[in-house]
């Protein structure tokens, strides 16, 4: 698939991600967890891909995951969390807007490092930046989901 296409279809997932969360959505596992393991195995998969990596590599791209998860971690305990019908709801805040541009900036400073270090820019491919940020909101917000009582709600029937 072209890298171009792949990077499309992934912003416009993110955002539909994003708009949903803003206007409030039922608390479910697989809309949790989903979005961040498919982008955390694309990225995966570009680094497997990828050319003359080092360890120097490897240890930057590692780094940069962990530094990213703890920034969605970050941002996960920004969202807004409550019982709607008896079962829990998501909605983004400012409060959670506000840190994922200060996340951003921060996660930009620290690719811009590395690439200066000497990292190759093919071992930090932009979905496993996304996908770890995802799962560090996702695992906090699964942890108050559970720390609250409330019933995570039921998957939604598609057709």
């Amino acid at each position: 698939m072209n890298g171009w296409l792949l990077a499309a279809l992934i912003l416009v997932a993110v955002i539909a991600v994003i708009i949903k969360r803003l206007r409030g959505e039922p608390l479910n596992a697989r809309d949790l967890f989903a979005p961040p393991v498919v982008l955390i195995a694309i990225g995966v998969f570009a680094v497997a891909k990828a050319e003359d990596l080092t360890g120097s590599d490897i240890a930057w791209a590692t780094a940069g995951a962990l530094l990213g998860c703890a920034l969605g971690a970050l941002r996960g305990t920004t969202i807004q969390l409550f019982d709607r019908d008896g079962v829990l709801w998501q909605r983004y805040t400012g409060r959670t807007f506000a840190v994922a541009v200060i996340s951003l900036l921060g996660m930009a400073g620290f690719g811009l490092l590395a690439v200066k270090m000497g990292m190759h820019e093919d071992a930090r491919p932009v979905q496993l930046g996304i996908g770890v940020s995802f799962l560090g909101e996702a695992l906090v917000v699964g942890c108050r989901g559970l720390a609250s009582g409330t019933p995570f709600a039921p998957e939604r029937r598609r057709i």
